[in-house]
C-alpha cells in the first residue's frame, strides 16, 4: 500500500468545512479507491449516483462522508474555512518539513 500525508476533514453532520480535519498518514490500496485512516476504511465515491462535491471518499461501515486531498503548504486547505486541521504525530516531521519546501513522500516527482 503507498502511505501519504493528506489533509481529511469529516463532512458528515457539518455545515461546510466545519467538520474536524486532520493532517494524517493514510495507506492507498494499489488501485487508489480506497484508503486507510484512524482506523478506518474509506472508499473513492464515484458514479453520478453517490457524486457530492463536498466529499470525495466515504466510510464503508458507517457510510460517513470525507474529503480527502494533499496537504497545501499555505496552510488554506478547508476549501470554506480557516479552520486548521489536527496534525497526528506520526505525520508531524514529515508535515513541518513540507511547510518548508520539501516534497510529500511519494510525489517527489509530480
Amino acid at each position: 500500500m503507498a502511505e501519504r500525508i493528506m489533509y481529511v476533514q469529516l463532512k458528515s453532520g457539518f455545515d461546510g468545512d466545519r467538520g474536524p480535519a486532520w493532517i494524517a498518514r493514510v495507506e492507498f490500496s494499489r488501485s487508489w479507491r480506497s484508503l486507510r485512516f484512524h482506523g478506518r476504511k474509506l472508499r473513492r465515491v464515484a458514479g453520478t449516483a453517490s457524486a457530492n462535491a463536498d466529499s470525495n471518499f466515504y466510510d464503508v461501515e458507517t457510510g460517513e462522508r470525507y474529503w480527502v486531498s494533499g496537504p497545501k503548504r499555505d496552510r488554506t486547505d478547508g476549501r470554506y474555512s480557516a479552520q486548521q486541521p489536527v496534525v497526528d504525530d506520526d505525520a508531524r516531521s514529515a508535515y513541518e518539513a513540507f511547510l518548508s519546501g520539501a516534497p510529500i513522500s511519494g510525489r517527489e516527482h509530480g
